[in-house]
């Protein structure tokens, strides 16, 4: 499956799709976003609303061909050293009140400019508070190429993510020369960025 301009494409958990243009050229742009919300609580016998904030973690990981890890971005190295890739800062807390709409944390990615020895990215996301996900208003993941949205993942009405404070977003590979993506939304017993790392090392081998 190509992906053109205006499709709209949501891919299903496990779908993959080549990051061609209808014309042979390739598209070297993906983005992440991820929004959620801070956590609504009762204080005071009930009587007081308050706010426990919620602190998500967006990152990324690139790896060669032995998947030895090349680089990774996250909050606190938000820009890979070959600069194709920026992060937009730690959000601490979430959204009070009600959703936005908009991304508190995004990543970004130029295909284009990633070292050549990178054959393989990492897209995950970890709750640094260990937050269980399906406990988090409106935490939703979306994974997109300029307008198309290539996938969506709800941890907050998803039951599949209950009980879990990490989970692998996506996988960016490369293919005679050319990048493929994979639709991932994997919840995995990882506890940390640590931890994601050692897990994707262990299983993409």
């Amino acid at each position: 499956m190509n992906l053109s301009k205006g499709t709209g494409i949501s891919l299903k958990k496990g779908s993959k799709i080549s990051l061609l243009k209808d014309d042979g050229g390739s598209l070297d742009y993906i983005r992440v976003g991820v929004n959620w919300g801070a956590i609504q609580s009762k204080a005071l016998f009930g009587l007081f609303d308050r706010n426990i904030n919620v602190d998500l973690d967006a990152s990324m990981s690139a790896f060669d061909k032995e998947m030895n890890e090349i680089y990774t971005v996250y909050y606190n190295s938000l820009e890979s050293p070959d600069g194709a890739v920026t992060h937009t800062g730690d959000d601490l807390s979430g959204d009070t009140g009600e959703d936005d709409g908009l991304d508190n944390e995004i990543i970004q990615i130029h295909l284009n400019e990633v070292d050549s020895d990178i054959d393989q990215i990492f897209l995950y996301l970890n709750s640094y508070k260990k937050q269980d996900f399906s406990l988090i208003p409106f935490s939703e993941v979306r994974i997109y190429t300029n307008n198309d949205v290539l996938a969506t993942f709800n941890m907050s009405s998803n039951n599949e993510f209950a009980g879990f404070v990490s989970m692998v977003m996506g996988r960016l590979y490369k293919i005679e020369g050319n990048w493929k993506f994979e639709a991932l939304g994997e919840p995995i017993h990882a506890k940390d960025i640590e931890g994601t790392i050692t897990y994707l090392q262990i299983k993409y081998s």
